[in-house]
């Protein structure tokens, strides 16, 4: 049973026990349950901060929907998600990746080894290059095979095959490597991020097929009633669906020179900076746009997406009041303290000459960004308003939209076989490392909300038509 369960049980009791005869008429006995009882409240809420605290930076999917999970402990060659959104949430922007490698080594508790670590990423690229150089031919011992790289031997037996899978990232530059890269992108660090675990290429994840708030329809099916004294109820129950992510693969290549392979310190430097830049990239237009044929499926394709018309006589390439007016009312009202606004920068100019109009004069409808003291980005109906380079141009649906990335499950590989879901090889042919990262997502809702009064869907995923 959850801690936190258990001690607000344990509240509740020692309040029943203060209301009894023989707690009011012993003062010792009151003093002390008195005294029991603020100790658990302060238990609670203690735990409850804390869990805010750990929430805020590894935004754990919501336990309603995945049951709860525990992330996974975390070895040495293995991935961890929860570690780098904690690192990303500390991070600055003037950090450098040893600056990223530090503090990920920091939450992790990871414990440099000479004889067993690399000092930095561009040590283990330049000793992966040494191992397939063929004029080389050197293993660093410290180098680690990719646990699922085995083939069959004519004599059945598994052997290993470096130049299928390559090697393992060493933990600490993976974590920072994914750390910079929450980092960087505005659409990661709002979703909710899952981990899967051990051997699991894929995971089934339980949601509740609700597409309707009308009675009888809740939860799928559940229904409450107004009964009079020595009458039941016809008994109800919810309904389940099933979300189902299978990992897809993203494989990032990186050409080097010659002159870059002399010197760790400047591989280390360029290969970090681009491999996390090209992650977030790849993976953050997979959320928006994604068709989830290979690769995630982004909100743009997805069912649940509403898409509101343009307006009447609207001009092409244009955004009125009346749209965004629109696009708010259709977001799910649980959704709008959630919801951000991602524009493209061809967006902007239409937002600053947005106006309410009242009598004969008019509003501003768009709060523009105010400073380096105040809001970094500007605000629509109080939500933050972010230029997204995946947004499309002016005029083209996906131009504007409104979105709760809250409602979005992001999966990869986490724990012990996490290792496997990155690694690093050298295609010597080509003078190319390539990093190779297992993901998968989709939007928890699969179908617009009827509401429980009015006619028109509501969905944590809102668009504008083109125009």
């Amino acid at each position: 049973m959850d801690k936190l369960l258990k001690l607000r049980q344990a509240l509740g009791k020692a309040i029943d026990d203060l209301n009894t005869d023989a707690i009011i008429g012993d003062e010792t006995l009151y003093k002390a349950k008195e005294a029991e009882i603020a100790d658990l409240r302060g238990q609670i809420d203690r735990m409850e901060r804390a869990q805010k605290a750990s929430a805020d930076l590894a935004r754990p999917v919501n336990t309603a929907i995945t049951g709860g999970s525990t992330p996974p402990a975390v070895e040495d060659g293995a991935l961890s998600d929860v570690g780098a959104v904690a690192v990303a949430a500390r991070a600055q922007h003037s950090w450098t990746d040893r600056d990223f490698v530090r503090e990920a080594r920091s939450v992790l508790g990871f414990q440099f080894d000479g004889e067993q670590h690399f000092r930095s990423f561009g040590e283990q690229l330049l000793a992966v290059y040494q191992h397939y150089n063929p004029t080389q031919r050197v293993t660093d011992p410290r180098l680690k095979l990719a646990p699922n790289t085995s083939i069959r031997a004519p004599s059945g037996a598994a052997v290993s095959d470096p130049t299928s899978g390559g090697f393992l990232v060493q933990t600490d530059f993976s974590t920072a490597i994914f750390a910079r890269a929450y980092s960087v992108g505005e659409i990661l660090k709002q979703t909710q991020k899952l981990t899967i675990s051990n051997d699991a290429n894929g995971i089934k994840i339980p949601g509740i097929d609700e597409t309707s708030r009308a009675t009888g329809s809740r939860w799928g099916g559940v229904q409450s009633y107004w009964v009079g004294e020595g009458t039941s109820a016809t008994p109800t129950k919810p309904k389940y669906r099933l979300i189902e992510l299978d990992l897809k693969k993203l494989m990032s290549t990186m050409y080097v020179t010659d002159e870059m392979l002399r010197d760790a310190s400047v591989l280390s430097t360029v290969a970090m900076q681009a491999f996390s830049e090209e992650i977030t990239f790849m993976t953050e237009d997979s959320v928006y746009r994604g068709s989830g044929s290979g690769m995630p499926l982004g909100f743009l394709n997805a069912p649940a997406k509403v898409t509101v018309d343009k307006e009447t006589g609207q001009a092409a390439k244009t955004i009125i009041y009346e749209n965004i007016l629109n696009m708010w009312s259709r977001m799910w009202g649980r959704s709008r303290s959630n919801a951000v606004w991602y524009i493209n920068q061809d967006v902007e100019p239409q937002l600053y000459s947005l106006s309410q109009v009242i009598g004969t004069a008019g509003v501003p409808v768009y709060l523009p960004p105010n400073g380096i003291s105040g809001n970094p980005y500007g605000m629509l109906f109080g939500r933050p308003v972010i230029p997204v380079e995946y947004a499309e141009t002016l005029g083209t649906e996906g131009d504007i939209s409104l979105v709760d990335m809250s409602q979005y499950v992001l999966a990869d590989k986490g724990g012990v076989q996490a290792a496997s879901s990155m690694h690093v090889a050298f295609l010597t042919d080509e003078m190319v490392f390539r990093i190779s990262y297992r993901v998968d997502g989709e939007p928890i809702w699969h179908a617009p909300l009827i509401p429980f009064k009015g006619t028109k869907t509501q969905s944590p995923f809102i668009t504008l038509a083109s125009r």
